[in-house]
């Protein structure tokens, strides 16, 4: 079956989400998300495309961007080569990385724009993996709340104030608000049900023997689990009836 056209932004604004393929790793440690930083600054004078906002999660990447001179998708092929090269080189491996095709959804209105840049400035927290959003590491909030490197921050702030001290300070409540934003993954989360039945897969006829197994392969467990596109913790504690801050320590070390 032929690919599905991607839809074509009025705004030339785009979120898009890299994911590693079969959900496997693509950032080890800090040096690497450091590196794909340094490698969407390069490309961008190249491509001349804006980035509003960005997460950098271990097995995906969620990016609020803009194309202008060139294609969106040669920029994202530009900088998905250069980093999976010099990951390929560090870790003496080869092949893929990424899934073939990128996901994205077109944000074509103000009001949509700042709930994505809020959905993915979110991403860190809503995993379990941060206790407020200034805790959540590796996203371009800070750039909005300081200094902008990266990011351009003015299109963003400037809806909620032209002072930039007032802007900021909306920004954050707004950013920090709950929510049930419901952006470009989360038609892809998985049931409770196919959850159990990956629970099956790995031998776990069900939540009772996984809390009565012995600790580090009950954790084994729990970190396959994880891994699952689109399973997020709270639906892990309830499925297998052990606690969130338990798998939250358990997939965070």
């Amino acid at each position: 079956m032929p690919r599905e056209k991607r839809k074509k932004s009025k705004t030339g604004i785009y979120h898009v989400m890299l994911r590693g393929i079969n959900q496997q790793t693509i950032f080890e440690d800090k040096d690497d998300k450091r590196r794909f930083l340094e490698t969407l600054a390069k490309f961008k004078e190249v491509g001349q495309y804006v980035i509003y906002g960005y997460c950098l999660m271990d097995n995906h990447i969620h990016l609020l961007i803009k194309e202008t001179e060139e294609p969106l998708s040669l920029s994202i092929q530009r900088v998905i080569s250069s980093y999976v090269h010099w990951y390929n080189s560090k870790y003496s491996r080869c092949g893929h990385l990424f899934q073939e095709r990128y996901k994205s959804e077109v944000v074509e209105d103000t009001k949509y724009f700042l709930v994505v840049l809020r959905y993915i400035h979110q991403n860190p927290l809503k995993a379990g993996l941060a206790k407020t959003i200034l805790d959540c590491k590796w996203t371009s909030l800070k750039e909005y709340l300081y200094k902008p490197k990266l990011v351009e921050i003015e299109l963003a702030l400037s809806r909620f104030s032209h002072d930039p001290k007032v802007a900021r300070n909306l920004f954050l409540i707004f950013m920090s608000q709950d929510n049930q934003d419901e952006c470009l993954d989360y038609y892809n989360k998985p049931t409770d049900e196919e959850v159990r039945e990956y629970l099956r897969e790995l031998g776990i006829v069900n939540s009772s023997s996984l809390q009565r197994m012995q600790r580090t392969r009950r954790n084994e467990i729990l970190r396959q689990l994880k891994k699952v596109e689109g399973v997020s913790l709270g639906q892990l504690s309830r499925v297998t009836g052990i606690s969130k801050s338990l798998i939250h320590r358990v997939v965070s070390r």
